[in-house]
């Protein structure tokens, strides 16, 4: 798939040549509030534009791990009061991690540590919050492997791709916690609340 892009794009992703690679890479670009509207942008526009939020991020980064090697895989993050989250998923000796880009420290790169896609989503649970203070990630969608986006060219279009989240909303997400727990869930605390908004773009 490498043939996809230009020269010059190659040579930026031959140097994201591991996830955590991917990730700092992803943290050193600016976050994209969408002042001007929505966008979906491709990786090649992220790359163009030096700007992603969560859903760019999430495409970003599927496409630097299929460049070394992994299946483009993301996975959906269902919340309540709040906005969903996307990440890009990698396995490494048979354990789970993630790459995301997000407004939130406490919502991007998990190591590969994690055994099942439960446990790497439970990783996420306490810091997934909104200004309320309140804990708000619900369920979690299964892999979505984005050969099946090939023919539009989710990698390379100078269009937005709103194919994959419009998909990522009809799948089926499997529930985090029993509905009966979440009247019962305390407010983040004033340190997590604080270190969850260190960088917050606003």
């Amino acid at each position: 798939m490498t043939d996809a892009f230009t020269a010059a794009e190659r040579a930026i992703f031959r140097r994201l040549s591991a996830p955590e690679k991917i990730q700092r890479f992803l943290d050193g670009l600016a976050y994209n509030k969408e002042a001007l509207g929505p966008t979906c942008r491709s990786p090649r526009r992220v790359l163009r534009d030096r700007t992603a939020q969560c859903m760019e991020g999430a495409l970003f980064a599927a496409a630097a791990l299929r460049l070394i090697g992994h299946p483009p895989l993301l996975l959906d993050f269902e919340a309540v009061r709040d906005d969903d989250h996307v990440l890009a998923i990698f396995r490494q000796r048979g354990h789970w991690g993630a790459v995301a880009k997000s407004n939130y420290s406490g919502l991007r790169y998990r190591e590969p540590v994690y055994r099942t896609l439960r446990e790497l989503a439970m990783s996420y649970f306490e810091h997934y919050y909104n200004l309320k203070r309140e804990k708000t990630l619900r369920s979690y969608s299964r892999p979505v492997n984005l050969r099946r986006f090939d023919s539009i060219g989710w990698m390379t279009s100078l269009e937005d791709v709103w194919a994959v989240p419009e998909y990522l909303c009809t799948i089926a997400h499997t529930p985090l916690l029993a509905r009966q727990l979440a009247p019962r869930l305390s407010r983040v605390d004033d340190r997590l609340f604080a270190a969850g908004l260190v960088g917050l773009v606003s």
